[in-house]
């Protein structure tokens, strides 16, 4: 699990413990991330190939819900999909869940939200980071079997209670006022318990 100190990382640990499976808690600095759900703590960078081959071996899935806003969106989102590829590759995990942005996922075919005249440069360019990892997650091989999914464009509720209710399927926005960190995580360990899809990306909400 590659960015389980996060508000998304934090509660997919939690499902996936509250579910009895062992789980592996990368984070980029353990000291301030404490024994979350029982899960075991490491240290780890999911930008280095290395680091994540040495993390995941051993694992069924790696989920990476892992962001940095301290560097570019590109840079950071294009190095850690080459060091999933690879990392997980050597590893021999071939299942992998990512989390994109809602901004990626269609108003209308082939018109993506980040695509309105009125979207900001900023949280555009944000976007155009998770669009370069999605790209580079397709043009893998088909030894790595993976699905990104991205909520609603909305800001996700950081406090509200598990549910266990949710949407899923195709590339366009679900519409939705809110949406939980916690009902995302449970989407996410749902689909590692049972997968549904394969090498696309799927909008949940």
């Amino acid at each position: 699990m590659f960015g389980a100190g996060g508000r998304a990382g934090r509660r997919v640990v939690a499902e996936a413990r509250s579910r009895g499976h062992q789980v592996t808690a990368v984070v980029r600095d353990p000291h301030p991330n404490p024994d979350p759900a029982g899960a075991d703590v490491r240290s780890g960078d999911v930008t280095s190939a290395d680091s994540v081959a040495a993390l995941a071996a051993g694992h069924d899935v790696a989920i990476s819900v892992a962001a940095r806003l301290d560097i570019g969106s590109a840079e950071f989102y294009t190095a850690a999909a080459h060091a999933l590829v690879d990392g997980l590759g050597r590893a021999g995990v071939r299942r992998l869940l990512a989390l994109g942005i809602g901004t990626m996922l269609e108003t209308a075919p082939g018109v993506r939200v980040l695509d309105a005249p009125e979207f900001p440069a900023e949280a555009r360019e944000f976007s155009l980071g998770h669009v370069a990892e999605l790209e580079l997650l397709r043009g893998a091989g088909e030894g790595l079997d993976w699905v990104m999914f991205a909520p609603p464009p909305i800001v996700l509720d950081e406090t509200a209670e598990r549910t266990g209710r949710y949407r899923i399927g195709g590339t366009s926005v679900l519409a939705a006022d809110a949406f939980s960190y916690a009902d995302l995580a449970v989407a996410l360990v749902d689909e590692a318990e049972r997968p549904r899809h394969s090498r696309e990306l799927v909008a949940v909400g």
